[in-house]
């Protein structure tokens, strides 16, 4: 005699449901960059369909390049937030850089591969200046780096007397910029830096001690000093690294625009801090992948790009761009809250 199967009680449904939450949350949590890569792709394809210009070589390439500054930057923003700290003065930094370079081979003081160190350590003592007050001073990174986002902003101010330096092209400063044709796709120097940063610091991160440490502080800094981490020590190298990170970005923004501009990145400390948590980054530290900011940072420029080759009004774009946010944070949220 055959036996009917009974219909299944409320409680395995439930218990079902809950088993497939488990597995998208244990997805999600172990590769944190996958979301905000469907985000692109799906992105990808709903604009190529509203206008066939979108896949067009020429506009994917404008898109990298509008992305190779931000997406440099979100690098080092990174190394902060795995922290569980921010960086409010990461675009003020850059721009500062930028300048030093700029002006020192603008007034003829120092060659170009002297000016372009010069810069660069202005952004590491920079980085250096904020894990200090951190680390030693124990004041919150939030507090720290928007008081030193004024006062790198007045420095650069204060340096540049408000002026714009513009450097000829085809100089070492501005070899950022240099472009390299492949067919009809134009792929810059400073798009392959940024795009050798990501794979640097991604292996950095899984395949290093310097890496597990910086997560393991980020995550649980207590549990992490008595597994005999150097926390404080940790928190520092991640502003100080930030900070050359910093340093190379500002090389890009020189050849990005053919010298240096006190107003230039006005917005580059909110688009890092965007491009990071769309990445799939937790703000509350401890988890992400630097691979989601690279996502992140393209996904800004699709959205932008994207809208305005459909004809939205810009004020919609920012709108897009701000609900995206809320929709990464939210989600990270829901993952850190079924984590047990």
């Amino acid at each position: 005699m055959t036996r009917v199967a009974e219909p299944e009680t409320a409680e395995e449904v439930l218990g079902q449901k809950k088993t497939l939450g488990r597995q998208v949350h244990g997805v999600l949590h172990r590769m944190p960059a996958l979301s905000p890569l469907i985000v692109l792709v799906a992105a990808g394809v709903v604009f190529g369909l509203a206008n066939p210009r979108f896949f067009l070589p020429g506009n994917l390439s404008i898109i990298l390049q509008q992305a190779s500054i931000v997406g440099a930057l979100a690098v080092g923003q990174t190394l902060v937030i795995l922290t569980a700290g921010i960086d409010l003065s990461i675009g003020a930094v850059m721009v500062l850089s930028s300048l030093v370079m700029a002006k020192l081979v603008k007034d003829g003081a120092v060659p170009g591969p002297v000016a372009l160190l010069i810069g660069f350590a202005v952004a590491v003592l920079a980085g250096a200046l904020n894990g200090f007050l951190v680390t030693r001073i124990k004041l919150p990174p939030f507090i720290v780096t928007l008081g030193t986002l004024s006062i790198f902003t007045a420095g650069t101010l204060i340096y540049a007397q408000g002026q714009t330096i513009s450097l000829p092209a085809n100089t070492f400063l501005t070899w950022t910029g240099s472009t390299i044709a492949i067919g009809s796709f134009n792929l810059t120097v400073g798009v392959i830096m940024m795009l050798v940063l990501y794979v640097v610091f991604a292996y950095a991160l899984k395949q290093t001690a310097w890496g597990k440490h910086l997560y393991a502080t980020g995550d649980d800094p207590e549990a992490s000093g008595l597994a005999g981490i150097r926390t404080n020590r940790v928190l520092l190298s991640a502003y100080v690294v930030a900070g050359a990170v910093i340093g190379i970005g500002a090389w890009i923004l020189v050849g990005r625009i053919n010298g240096a501009d006190p107003n230039a990145g006005v917005n580059a400390n909110l688009e890092s801090i965007t491009a990071v948590v769309i990445g799939g980054t937790s703000l509350f530290g401890g988890r992400g992948a630097v691979v989601g900011s690279l996502i992140g940072a393209l996904i800004v420029q699709v959205f932008d790009n994207g809208l305005a080759l459909a004809g939205v009004d810009p004020n919609y774009q920012v709108l897009a761009v701000g609900v995206l946010v809320l929709l990464a944070v939210g989600a990270d949220q829901w993952i850190r809250s079924v984590k047990s």
